[in-house]
């Protein structure tokens, strides 16, 4: 008792310092490949991981599309004040004169173009040549009102590069939808994505400007906030799983207090009866909270399911012994203790055997999952053997069910009929499951996401409305320093720009090209002549020209080449206040002293045939590969993102495979050493194949595509599963008397139905994951027992007599 005590003393002080998460990540390697480190990072605090999509529809009105431009505005307005967010873009052109004057003043250190050919007589000829033929064409003013200043046309051809990405649609001067249905902003916040709790805050942020835009622009009452993006998504799955677990737990111990009430009649019984309950949870929650912590949602979201699974130890207890006809309660605790609780330890080891496996997953989540369902289940089990005949006082009255062991007893003498319908049955889904055999298991790794269909396709349409970047082909170069790493991404791109030029990649972003390293800005200022020699240079360079101009209108070139001969080398802080700043923030990053540069590639476009071939290349990597080799740096990688991700599902599927087989396999190794006896092991291992096999099979035909979180379900099929199949072979193995026989088969339907309530309800989860538990282990739950029965040996003929 006070060992118990103090346990659940220390898993409150535990619990009470736990953080709980939603992270995806905790379901990817805990010892990572260079690629699967690289797909980490990104879900962790990638490119798009800071970015929330926001859109606006609605606004009533004669003009709605006015009234969203002005709560786009204003919405904006109040964000960009906001420290919480790095930038805010929804068309307005806030930084577009700061970036221009900064391209302009840093120019000979930001063009590429800038080398000692191009500022020799004939190549400043050319420049020249090239900028007066601009004067003609429909940017001729600005062309001219340049001239002075830039006659090589440095300042235009910069210009183009930052302005070359596709961007939204504008209406009324900021951006909307293609349809124009609605207005699109896009918020990056200063927050890392995997900070769930600043995103949460950055997200009320955006609700609360939102609403006090609504109150301040007529006509907008009708008007309705939209919001995407992995922060909003993480913040959004853990509420939803938190929301979740608290509705769906107070729902399941609803309805097991209602049963279990009308089975004990007792409040105090029905308290004691949950203790194994509460204790295996909180004990299985401090657990994983020690060894990782931190505990996912998905991982808490077993507690609901521990309800169903761990209160059959107590029913066990009250039922079972409540038939024994003994003089005193105490010879009727040692007589379930003796008869009983040997086989109720087996049914735990089992389920022990099983979850073991998950903890020598490479995922931290399974690790998770297994850990708290090991301790969850031992430390309910043991409360209910060592501490609940302690609180339980004297006696337990229950209702009288003998009439139901009576049914019972008369229903499972009868089930063996049924099993040539149970072997069509088997064969039926073992037939399903050769035709779907291609189809069976998810190749995705998106199957795990718990963001509901309807959120990703919501995101989808955001995104397309926004251009938002939706990084797919990477190469990242490692180096010990920022210059290091600057210079790596400059030695890749002149690799990949001949691949541009012909058209195999559509282009690439470099950190680069908005802050080169301090070499190339040395080599480029070393390109500029000194003024005397620029000025002999130009003279030479307006003859032969079609537009005739004087060498003296250059004057302010000459002077600007001289200052910038003469000016600091460009640093990191130089670029804050442009969109150039956000995008090396972005780019170049640093962890650990360790720095990285990112080389974003785009696609070339698909043909409109091309794209209806099943998974059509949009991007030839080995050539990718080959430049990226060609460059000769150490560590570079090219990364496939989703091929990755892929990648690394099918060996997270297959592990977990051989996990699995690897768990059963030691399940049926326990039951053969624990009931010395082959044919007692078949018999108690058939019922659990047969629901695993039936479950599986109605998945496939109803085209649902496995997941690892359904091979999971399984797991506790076999888990739940084993304490029916046990029972009923126990039942075989010696001769008992009549009643408590019926007492066992009551304590089994009342469990059954326990666990039902407890798995069942999350089949009507919002979380998918969890969904797929209550799918999966509901009805797997109902047909072990079902099966169990059907395939018990038949009673013999003083055992018919007895009943």
């Amino acid at each position: 008792m006070l060992v118990w005590l103090l346990g659940l003393l220390l898993c409150a002080v535990v619990i009470g310092r736990t953080s709980f998460t939603a992270d995806l990540s905790a379901f990817l390697p805990r010892s990572p490949s260079a690629e699967q480190r690289v797909l980490v990072d990104q879900l962790r605090e990638g490119l798009v991981s800071r970015l929330i999509l926001i859109g606006i529809e609605g606004g009533g009105g004669d003009d709605a599309a006015t009234t969203r431009a002005a709560l786009s505005r204003q919405l904006a307005a109040t964000l960009r004040a906001d420290a919480q967010f790095s930038a805010i873009n929804n068309g307005e052109p806030v930084s577009e004169a700061r970036d221009r004057q900064f391209v302009f003043e840093h120019r000979y250190v930001l063009s590429p173009a800038v080398t000692p050919q191009r500022f020799s007589a004939e190549g400043l000829h050319q420049a020249l040549g090239e900028s007066l033929d601009l004067l003609a064409s429909s940017a001729g003013l600005v062309a001219k009102n340049m001239l002075p200043h830039d006659p090589t046309g440095e300042v235009a051809a910069l210009v183009s590069q930052l302005d070359s990405t596709a961007l939204p649609s504008l209406s009324n001067g900021v951006w909307a939808s293609r349809d124009g249905t609605r207005a699109v902003l896009v918020a990056q916040t200063s927050a890392a994505g995997s900070d769930t709790d600043a995103q949460a805050r950055a997200i009320d942020t955006v609700r609360r400007a939102f609403d006090a835009a609504v109150h301040a622009t007529p006509n907008a009452t009708s008007a309705k906030l939209l919001m995407t993006g992995p922060g909003f998504f993480s913040v959004d799955t853990r509420d939803t799983i938190k929301h979740d677990v608290e509705r769906l737990s107070a729902l399941s111990l609803v309805l097991i207090v209602a049963l279990l009430l009308t089975v004990y009649r007792s409040p105090r019984t029905l308290v004691l009866g949950l203790l194994p309950v509460l204790s295996g949870v909180a004990a299985g929650v401090a657990a994983v909270s020690i060894g990782f912590g931190s505990v996912h949602g998905l991982t808490l979201g077993f507690g609901t399911t521990l309800i169903g699974e761990a209160v059959d130890y107590s029913i066990y207890l009250f039922v079972q012994s409540a038939g024994a006809h003994t003089a005193r309660p105490a010879d009727s605790l040692r007589a379930w203790i003796a008869t009983y609780w040997p086989t109720i330890r087996l049914g735990v080891l089992t389920s022990v055997c099983g979850f073991a496996s998950m903890l020598f997953s490479g995922f931290p989540g399974l690790v998770q999952l297994g850990l708290y369902s090991i301790v969850g289940l031992v430390t309910a089990a043991m409360v209910t053997r060592y501490v609940l005949p302690h609180l339980r006082g004297t006696h337990v009255e229950i209702r009288d069910v003998a009439k139901l062991g009576a049914w019972l007893t008369r229903a499972t003498q009868a089930a063996p009929r049924l099993r040539w319908t149970l072997v069509l049955t088997l064969v039926g889904a073992c037939a399903a499951l050769a035709l779907h055999r291609d189809g069976l298991w998810s190749r995705e790794l998106a199957a795990l996401s718990p963001v509901p269909a309807n959120s990703q396709a919501l995101d989808a349409s955001l995104r397309a409305d926004v251009g938002a970047p939706d990084v797919r082909y990477l190469v990242v170069i490692p180096g010990a320093s920022e210059q290091a790493a600057l210079q790596g991404a400059e030695r890749v791109a002149a690799q990949l720009q001949p691949l541009v030029d012909a058209g195999a990649l559509a282009g690439f972003e470099n950190p680069a090209r908005y802050l080169p390293s301090d070499a190339t800005q040395r080599a480029r200022l070393a390109s500029l002549p000194p003024a005397d020699v620029l000025t002999a240079r130009m003279r030479a360079a307006v003859e032969d020209q079609p537009i005739r101009v004087k060498p003296e209108l250059f004057a302010p070139f000459i002077a600007d080449v001289a200052a910038a001969r003469k000016q600091p080398l460009l640093r990191r802080a130089d670029l804050q206040g442009t969109s150039m700043a956000l995008a090396v923030d972005a780019l170049l990053t640093e962890r650990d002293g360790q720095w990285s540069a990112m080389l974003p590639l785009r696609a070339p476009s698909i043909d409109k045939a091309d794209a209806q071939t099943a998974n059509p290349p949009s991007l030839n990597a080995a050539a990718i590969r080959a430049a990226v080799e060609h460059a000769n740096l150490p560590g570079a990688l090219f990364v496939d993102l989703k091929a990755e991700a892929d990648r690394l599902y099918v060996n997270y599927v297959r592990e977990d495979i051989h996990l699995s087989l690897a768990g059963f396999a030691a399940i049926a190794l326990l039951l053969w050493v624990a009931l010395r006896s082959a044919q007692r092991t078949l018999r108690a291992l058939a019922p659990l194949v047969a629901a695993v096999l039936v479950v599986t099979a109605g998945f496939a035909l109803a085209g649902v595509q496995l997941t690892i979180l359904h091979l999971v379900g399984m797991l506790l099929i076999v888990a739940v599963g084993s304490n029916y199949a046990l029972f009923f072979n126990q039942r075989t193995g010696t001769s008992q008397p009549s009643q408590p026989a019926s007492q066992t088969l009551v304590s089994l339907l009342v469990a059954n139905l326990a666990t039902v309530a407890g798995f069942g309800l999350l089949a009507f989860s919002r979380v998918p994951m969890l969904e797929t538990f209550g799918l999966t282990v509901g009805p797997g739950a109902m047909l072990a027992l079902v099966f169990a029965a059907i395939l018990a040996p038949k009673a013999a003929p003083d055992q018919h007599t007895a009943a």
